[in-house]
């Protein structure tokens, strides 16, 4: 029996390479995995002792040979194979373990270059290993370390059952293919527009307990970007707390995105995604206790996220109320002690990511499809106010305006925010009329709406929301405007002596 093992990723290789020689295989490899080999004590041959042909070309050309790949791809069971193999002096290769050169981890580094990223697209790796898995009932594919185990195990048994194999190779295929997705992706970086075929690599970070509803099965993959690390949520290190759940992580990603979307000191409070609280302060622990004010009933066993470190005053002011996820760039070491001392929650670190444009696309699942888009976002200083009405907003309510702005697009659709001193104390979402979301928001706020301002997600269509929210003590409102009546509402705000502004920019989330 032979075996080709060239492979970028060398753990666990010698280990696996001494298991095979005492099955009895005899190995071959290519360069840098020989020579860990050989350092290892492991006797291996080189592949050109197979082609009978020197590696060429800088080492591009080291495997691409019909020595390698007829060994590689006869089918055992055709006597017309083997009889051609053996006119032609070629030996059968019954094991192949490749991984592929790291090309994604060589185009996140700082100021690499075309050439460099060129040379490390593995051409000969990713064909012995479809030409392996293709021939899967007949030849082992082994493209990932952690299989080395089960198939030694396997193989000292006598037999590798084809489930495994099929399974290794089904691995080999989906490694290759987002390999390719990572260069495609490199390649497209600077283009403009949408490919007009597309791949996502993704790569599983967990299996779950169970999805939305227990009877649904689930896990968390992380998506494999060229040149990028993991970002947002799937970068969270768990330092505290059971397992986390597939609605724990939706909310917690969007309890991050929320107060992460701020410069100044935030927190936010999430109750099924949406920021039941949000404020921003220059002190966190207030900017904490402001967040909880938003509505003190939603926050119990919601998720909170803070846009700073958790010191030990802001953590025993969260330690006060039952919430399943806090997420934090960081925590003291006392606060940190202090928030494991219950023992429901699940304690996130994310690290220092700075506020910043959202990179890469926004994908939604349809039946058959996916609708693909880029992040909702738009610069502050880019956004163009124009006040509408006959009173300009003050100072102070302008600040709130564009606090509310901020928030509202965190907000499922139909969205409304009441905002006052840069505190949420009223939300409106995910309703179908507008001047509902205006009532429930309104409500939620009570006597704090007085002297509040108002963040809608889109324009009224109605003046009938401008009404409710003048009456129950709203003073100034932010809108995109659009409407076919933006001069009824515009009017009815000033019956009112409200101060309105239009952004002519709109923030649906579905």
């Amino acid at each position: 029996m032979r075996a080709i093992l060239s492979v970028s990723d060398k753990t666990g290789l010698a280990d696996f390479a001494k298991g095979l020689q005492k099955l009895g295989f005899e190995l071959f490899s290519t360069g840098g995995t020989k020579k860990a080999l050989v350092d290892a004590g492991v006797k291996v041959k080189s592949v050109s002792d197979i082609t009978g042909f020197p590696e060429i070309l800088d080492g591009r050309v080291k495997t691409l040979h019909p020595a390698v790949h007829g060994g590689i791809l006869a089918k055992r069971n055709l006597p017309a194979h083997l009889a051609e193999l053996d006119k032609n002096k070629i030996g059968l290769i019954d094991l192949v373990a490749v991984n592929l050169y790291p090309f994604r981890e060589t185009v996140a580094k700082p100021d690499v270059g075309l050439d460099e990223a060129l040379e490390n697209i593995d051409i000969g790796g990713p064909t012995m290993i479809r030409a392996a898995a293709k021939n899967f009932p007949h030849v082992l594919v082994v493209v990932d370390p952690a299989d080395y185990k089960v198939v030694l195990e396997q193989l000292g048994r006598g037999k590798v059952e084809l489930e495994e194999r099929k399974k290794l190779a089904q691995k080999a295929f989906q490694h290759v293919a987002a390999y390719d997705t990572a260069i495609a992706q490199y390649l497209r970086s600077d283009a403009e527009g949408f490919a007009s075929e597309l791949t996502i690599a993704l790569q599983k970070k967990y299996d779950l307990r169970y999805g939305e509803n227990p009877h649904q099965r689930a896990a968390f993959y992380t998506e494999v970007v060229a040149g990028g690390g993991s970002i947002g949520i799937s970068s969270a290190k768990q330092l505290w707390g059971k397992e986390l759940s597939f609605n724990n992580i939706l909310d917690a990603d969007a309890a991050w995105n929320a107060a992460n979307d701020f410069e100044m000191p935030a927190v936010s409070v999430i109750k099924h995604t949406n920021p039941c609280g949000l404020a921003s302060h220059k002190d966190l622990v207030e900017a904490y206790r402001r967040a909880y004010s938003g509505d003190t009933v939603a926050a119990f066993g919601g998720i909170v996220a803070l846009n700073r470190p958790v010191d030990l005053a802001t953590a025993q002011e969260v330690g006060k109320v039952f919430y399943e996820v806090i997420v934090a760039p960081g925590y003291d070491e006392k606060a940190l002690e202090l928030l494991k001392q219950k023992k429901d929650v699940r304690i996130l670190e994310m690290g220092q990511q700075k506020a910043a444009a959202p990179s890469g696309m926004d994908f939604r699942r349809v039946s058959g499809g996916f609708l693909m888009q880029t992040p909702d976002f738009y610069p502050e200083e880019k956004l163009t106010l124009r006040t509408v009405t006959e009173r300009e907003p003050t100072q102070k309510e302008l600040q709130d305006l564009l606090f509310a702005w901020k928030a509202v697009k965190h907000v499922k659709s139909n969205a409304i925010m009441l905002v006052k001193d840069s505190t949420v104390v009223g939300m409106g979402a995910g309703q179908p009329s507008r001047v509902v979301s205006v009532e429930i928001a309104l409500k939620k706020a009570g006597e704090r709406a007085r002297g509040s301002v108002l963040g809608s997600d889109a324009f009224f269509p109605f003046p009938d929301g401008v009404e409710l929210a003048a009456k129950g003590g709203v003073t100034a409102i932010i809108q995109p405007g659009g409407s076919v009546r933006d001069e009824e509402a515009i009017q009815m705000a000033n019956k009112y002596k409200m101060a309105m502004v239009f952004t002519g920019v709109r923030h649906f989330r579905h």
